[in-house]
């Protein structure tokens, strides 16, 4: 049962927002620092094709289980749940820096991948618990500032480890800040809880539909890594998992509807604004990451920028998305409208999108520095306005799941947002190399050898043959403009995503069983014949 809170902005719901702001350097700083250092690792521990694990092991684990932390949280409890996957993250950093070998790293960062994506929806849904629906997505921009800031200083943050102690501090810097951030949040994330025996508690998991999900999700993922790169698209290696990934999830979708407790409630994606929010939610994480991925292949293959140089030129759209965050943030709290704001964030996404398709080796640094700022302003407003526009609709008690779910959408998304794009680009490389007139060039950049070859390096080696550098530049060229252009049709999915949408009016008070413990007397008062009871040390 819910109980009506006044929010209370005192010390300790400011020290919550401080501890989780911390806790989302620890996921900031891993996605952005093992970019620079990824050729370090490689150099010491070998240069087989499974270093790219490296990242996806994390990327896998983390989508894989975010859905499961919705319904966990209300059974353990925010604050066990939140502990369990700080440490859960710095023991995979405790694994990945000192390890002897790929394998021992691939393994440590699976397990930081599960800490890491319950970080991101534990702090989201612990900020749907300490205030109503519109003012949320105010304090997340807030949170995200943090997050965004430290996105911006990864790279230099990992290249600097890398030139001058070493690689395998980019993992160990985690232990510390786990340490801070684990020790914040156990002496400020004192919230309600209702307890019972280890026995219901345990009945009430769905243990069956979870284990279907976790493999469902992993399979499907397991085929957008390989296609197109490992193995063709056409492969059965790749088509075999995701036809049954896709086939666990309908599985997984029936069961929802029978077990008493569903991790992911079918009724979530009953009401229309929901449904539209999710499906801008999945589009909005598509284009981001589509804008992420691939203008670095732009900056590397066109316009022959190193690596670090690469992460440098994508700086505007990491800065320019946290102000606009935090603006679409404060603005729907205050007008408690967020329709608007998703229609500017398609729009501005179209938009550049379309400036994106132009882009050629004499575009100058402020064109192109200028269309990532339209973009970034796009994923920065619809990034605080989708979650609360989701949330809406729906009863308290769905609040966890429903975060749990957007957070899942929102990862699921990426994965697309890279793998579209990569199927597009290795599609239209394939129909124009012929315009190649070396036969061995041509078989190195198709299928696939393209994008593994994007880099200044690469270009610059055909120096001393201006006619064939032209011609592999164009290659790039033509292809990126093809994957930008079909990028404007996905923007345009989204405009329709969010006329679907509906504006709710949003709630200003805060119902929640799972608020801030305020006081000893507030505590009896509960506890008194007819009132629910709650502890506050889980």
């Amino acid at each position: 049962m819910a109980q009506h809170q006044d929010p209370g902005y005192g010390w300790r719901f400011w020290g919550i927002i401080g501890s989780l702001s911390i806790m989302s350097v620890l996921s900031a700083l891993d996605i952005s620092a093992i970019s620079t250092t990824l050729p370090s690792i490689v150099d010491d521990l070998g240069s087989d094709y499974a270093y790219i694990w490296i990242t996806n092991a994390y990327f896998l684990t983390s989508t894989a289980f975010q859905p499961l932390y919705g319904q966990t949280a209300n059974i353990f409890g925010r604050r066990s749940l939140t502990l369990l996957i700080v440490f859960l993250f710095a023991a995979g950093s405790a694994i990945s820096g000192p390890a002897p070998s790929l394998g021992t790293l691939i393994a440590g960062r699976a397990v930081q991948g599960m800490g890491g994506g319950g970080i991101n929806v534990m702090i989201d849904m612990i900020v749907c618990d300490l205030v109503p629906l519109r003012e949320r997505s105010k304090f997340i921009g807030i949170i995200f500032g943090t997050f965004s800031v430290v996105i911006a200083l990864g790279p230099l943050i990992g290249g600097l480890f890398a030139e001058r102690v070493s690689w395998r501090w980019v993992f160990y810097i985690n232990i510390p800040i786990a340490a801070v951030s684990w020790l914040a949040l156990a002496l400020t994330l004192r919230v309600r809880y209702k307890e019972d025996n280890i026995r219901n508690i345990l009945r009430r998991v769905d243990f069956g539909g979870n284990a279907i999900l976790v493999a469902s999700v992993v399979a499907v993922l397991l085929s957008l890594t390989w296609g197109g790169t490992q193995f063709p698209w056409s492969s059965w290696r790749t088509l075999v998992p995701l036809i049954l990934g896709f086939l666990g999830l309908i599985l997984f979708l029936g069961i929802q509807t029978k077990v008493p407790e569903p991790t992911m409630p079918p009724r979530l994606f009953f009401h229309r604004t929901s449904l539209g929010s999710y499906g801008l939610t999945f589009i909005h994480s598509v284009l981001s990451y589509w804008i992420t991925y691939f203008l670095p292949l732009y900056f590397q293959a066109v316009l022959e920028a190193d690596p670090v140089t690469s992460g440098v030129d994508l700086l505007p759209t990491v800065i320019v998305s946290m102000p606009f965050a935090i603006l679409a943030g404060v603005g729907l709290s205050k007008f408690g409208r967020y329709r608007p704001w998703h229609f500017i964030g398609v729009a501005l996404f179209a938009i550049s999108f379309g400036l994106f398709s132009l882009l050629d080796d004499n575009s100058s640094r402020a064109y192109w520095a200028g269309i990532q700022c339209i973009g970034a302003a796009g994923a920065g407003v619809l990034t605080t306005t989708t979650l609360p526009a989701a949330q809406s609709p729906l009863e308290e008690q769905d609040q966890a799941v429903a975060t749990a779910t957007w957070a899942f959408i929102r990862s699921f998304g990426g994965v697309w947002g890279v793998a579209i794009p990569a199927a597009i680009f290795n599609s239209r490389v394939n129909s124009i190399s012929g315009r190649l007139q070396n036969e061995t060039l041509q078989n190195m950049l198709t299928n696939g050898g393209a994008y593994g070859l994007a880099s200044g390096r690469f270009i610059s080696s055909f120096n001393s043959n201006p006619f064939l550098k032209a011609q592999v530049k164009s290659i790039y060229i033509d292809s990126l403009r093809l994957c930008w252009q079909v990028g404007i049709g996905f923007s345009l999915l989204g405009f329709f995503a969010a006329l679907v949408v509906k504006e709710i009016p949003m709630r200003t008070e805060l119902e929640t069983e799972f608020g801030i413990e305020t006081s000893e007397k507030q505590k009896n008062k509960e506890a008194e014949p007819g009132g629910e009871v709650y502890s506050i040390s889980h």
